[in-house]
């Protein structure tokens, strides 16, 4: 009888003491009078590499696979195509020093007037829009006497034509013949027929169709859905090509600017690095045509008003393949190329690369001011070359910042060996990555709390919580990462005058053709959608405000109490207060945010991203299954009291007057 009283009385308290803690109100004091920081215009920012088919295949809108036949197996994703028993023959010819940039051509001849030809499979077919124009190029010479008429042909999933036109080479010499047509129907697996109509033969080469409604209907242009998500989160910065792109598995697959400018034809096409780098996802037909090149780079962060930030190669290959290094005597031409590149951004079109600048359609600069030197590159071979780097582009252009790797992981011997030595030399921007557990972004929300507010600025250059294990191809997009992710950026964002620019990686990944997982945004050949990681760094960006002031819980910075992860900034631009709080809990918290130094309007906008399922994800079918929902709140004397939900984000904006 005693035990079962003492039971009782336990349990009473227990009852007693979860209402209670369930139901307090937590008093989040904010002081708007007090600036701790100013938040960089550059903070929240995009990070580009064709990963995942995200160039070709994605946001490069070209339908046709190896146009120009110089992957590895010149006919890859082209198939013979024999109508009504017609027949001919092919030949792959190589021009070799003649051409060494686009050596391959395609030969062609046909025996019948039935209709011999080719037929090209696209990117896992080609995504076909009902009413949209389809603009079709190819360069073509006459290899005979006889003018072959080329019928052009698109192909639903049934066989069935669903646009067509023609063209007629006219001439024993290249040239680039364009014609254009309309679809009649939506399709996403369509393909592409090339016929020869007559007898004789034809060369062919750079076989092309693009859709006209690419980004800003520029001709041999980006696909507009992609480049609206990126233009929709309002980004800072561009960091690109990349990543590994960069470094290439050898010094041969690097990134070499100076080959993806000018002439589509004359862009040297080579092998992605992904292609092989995964043994769970091979990607054999996987190449860089280049038709995403610098100059569309630059573009694309002057349409979405993002600072660019190029990555250079150091003389380096990536250090997890083939660790192939350049002579340090050998060195000139790759620190030539960095000058260049920045003459070529920034130049008078006086200047050699200026010129070229203007001659491509652009004579204005493009104001790049920050560099990266390498992308993951560590070691003392790195530290060699990143001063010689340093020396060279100082010495002529003072005003660059430039960005320094850390190596590829977030701690350890190589991390601190290079954050030692470039805090010694004086660095600008030092280049943080990490892939981590969920676990890992909730336990370092302090990360950079006590980091030295008199050294670089940091750049969290690449991160991505993972939902399994880092580079497991199990890795999901689900709500337990992005929630994570929002609350490690309320660190980022209380130490803004430390860390000065943040992006996630990857940025694209084709549902069919992906090596690396998770990424921002997923796409099919006709949809896209953004994740719920996508929502947390579009919520961060639209309301990254321009002043850091404090918030806290009982005196101290909202780190995890209860938890929760908080931090508040002002919009001097927009007078507003901006609050954003990230509850990770499994129960509703009570809050009341006291806003001292300052008045506020009598109603704030409350946006809430949230789902009870931490396992939750975005698809193609249901893209906004988890995504932002916004409402407004009435605020009682500088008083905002919201009840958050359970596993929520919320962003609080309110207007104040001084």
């Amino acid at each position: 009888m005693k035990r079962s009283f003492l039971t009782f009385c336990i349990t009473a308290l227990c009852v007693s003491a979860y209402c209670q803690s369930t139901n307090t109100e937590n008093v989040y004091t904010i002081n708007a009078g007090k600036i701790k920081a100013h938040v960089q215009p550059t903070m929240y920012g995009i990070f580009f590499e064709d990963i995942n088919m995200g160039a070709d295949g994605g946001v490069y809108a070209e339908l046709v696979k190896n146009r120009s036949f110089e992957f590895k197996e010149p006919l890859m994703a082209w198939d013979e195509i024999k109508q009504d028993g017609a027949n001919g023959s092919i030949l792959i010819l190589n021009r070799g020093a003649a051409n060494p940039d686009n050596p391959r051509f395609i030969h062609i001849t046909s025996n019948s007037t039935k209709g011999y030809g080719l037929s090209n499979e696209g990117f896992f077919g080609m995504g076909i829009k009902k009413n949209n124009q389809y603009n079709f190029s190819v360069l073509a010479k006459q290899a005979g006497g006889v003018k072959i008429t080329l019928q052009i042909e698109l192909i639903n999933s049934k066989k069935e034509v669903i646009g067509s036109t023609s063209v007629t080479p006219a001439s024993k010499e290249w040239r680039k013949y364009t014609a254009s047509f309309i679809a009649t129907e939506t399709e996403p697996k369509a393909s592409l027929r090339v016929l020869l109509k007559g007898t004789g033969s034809v060369d062919l080469d750079m076989i092309s169709l693009f859709p006209q409604d690419t980004w800003k209907q520029r001709p041999g242009g980006l696909r507009a859905d992609l480049v609206q998500k990126l233009a929709d989160m309002k980004p800072g910065f561009l960091r690109f090509p990349g990543g590994c792109i960069v470094e290439g598995r050898e010094l041969d697959t690097r990134y070499q600017w100076k080959r993806t400018i000018g002439d589509i034809a004359n862009r040297r096409m080579i092998m992605n690095r992904w292609n092989t780098e995964f043994a769970h996802r091979p990607a054999p037909d996987y190449y860089q045509t280049f038709g995403l090149g610098f100059l569309e780079y630059f573009e694309i962060a002057e349409d979405i008003g993002a600072s660019p930030l190029p990555i250079i190669n150091c003389g380096m290959a990536c250090q997890f393949n083939t660790c192939e290094l350049v002579p340090v005597s050998q060195l000139g031409p790759y620190v030539q190329d960095a000058l260049d590149l920045i003459e070529f951004a920034n130049g008078s079109v006086n200047t050699k690369w200026g010129k070229k600048r203007a001659e491509l359609g652009h004579p204005a600069p493009f104001n790049l001011n920050m560099l990266g030197v390498g992308n993951e590159q560590w070691g003392e071979q790195y530290i060699e070359r990143y001063k010689i780097f340093e020396k060279a582009i100082h010495a002529k252009y003072p005003q660059i910042k430039l960005v320094s790797s850390l190596g590829p992981f977030p701690g350890g011997d190589i991390f601190n060996s290079a954050n030692q030595t470039f805090r010694k030399l004086g660095a600008s921007i030092l280049d943080e990555h990490y892939y981590a557990s969920p676990k890992w972004f909730l336990q370092n929300v302090k990360r950079y709390d006590n980091y030295d507010r008199n050294g670089p600025k940091i750049f969290a250059g690449e991160y991505a919580a993972q939902s399994k294990v880092t580079g497991s191809p199990d890795n999901k997009n689900n709500w337990e990462c992005a929630m994570a992710e929002a609350a490690f950026m309320t660190g980022l964002e209380r130490n803004a005058d430390v860390v000065s620019m943040a992006s996630y990686a990857p940025l694209f990944a084709n549902v069919e053709g992906w090596q690396w997982t998770p990424d921002l945004i997923w796409f099919d050949n006709l949809r896209s959608y953004g994740t719920p990681n996508y929502y947390v760094q579009q919520l961060y960006s639209l309301n990254k405000g321009t002043d850091v002031v404090p918030l806290t819980l009982n005196n101290e910075a909202v780190t995890g109490q209860n938890g929760c992860f908080a931090t508040a900034a002002l919009d001097a631009n927009t007078r507003e207060l901006i609050i954003k709080i990230v509850n990770t809990g499994k129960d509703e918290q009570k809050s009341d945010f006291a806003v001292s130094g300052a008045k506020t309007g009598s109603v704030c906008n409350w946006t809430v991203l949230q789902s009870d399922d931490l396992n939750g994800v975005n698809s193609l079918d249901k893209p906004l299954a988890i995504s932002p929902q916004k409402s407004e709140v009435a605020v009682d004397g500088g008083h905002i009291k919201l009840s958050l939900k359970p596993y929520s984000f919320n962003v609080i904006r309110v207007k104040i007057d001084k």
